[in-house]
């Protein structure tokens, strides 16, 4: 297995990924994921792979198949006076295909984010897990992550 950039070779298969997430994700909220849909295009796509402020890094198999992704974003700084200054790499969606999963494909995307990180010079990575995708939790529990913050809800 190799990590590397996504490139506009890579989308279809980014595609199919991304409508494994959001099959997850709307059978835990159906009440705000869509089935059936994917959170982007391709087009959208193309534009996020070639902003290096958004990296997205895929797994690939001996083919140069993908099997896993990681999306990413760079914060920088806050503007807020009443926070010490740093930036961050933010997971914004790291998935495993289903028929890969159980191999470290989802650990060597995740160190592979941690060591760009480092070498970016962020203070932390950060992510967000949906309440209900507990096989997420406890695969960044397993990685030293832990809770940061937490979002509260009233549905109305």
């Amino acid at each position: 297995m190799t990590i590397r950039r996504a490139g506009i070779k890579d989308t279809g298969a980014v595609l199919s990924l991304l409508s494994q997430v959001l099959e997850l994700h709307a059978s835990i909220r159906p009440d705000i994921f869509i089935s059936g849909t994917t959170k982007y295009s391709a087009q959208e796509l193309a534009e996020i792979f070639a902003d290096d402020s958004r990296p997205v890094f895929v797994a690939v198999n001996e083919t140069d198949a993908v099997i896993g992704y990681a999306f990413c974003v760079i914060r920088q700084p806050s503007d807020k006076t009443n926070q010490v200054p740093f930036s961050q790499l933010y997971i914004d969606d790291l998935c495993v295909d289903a028929a890969s999963r159980g191999q470290g494909v989802g650990e060597a995307l995740f160190r592979y984010v941690q060591e760009t990180a480092k070498d970016l010079g962020c203070y932390e990575v950060t992510l967000a897990v949906w309440a209900g995708n507990d096989g997420a939790s406890r695969f960044y529990e397993k990685m030293g992550m832990r809770p940061k913050e937490t979002i509260m809800e009233l549905i109305l």
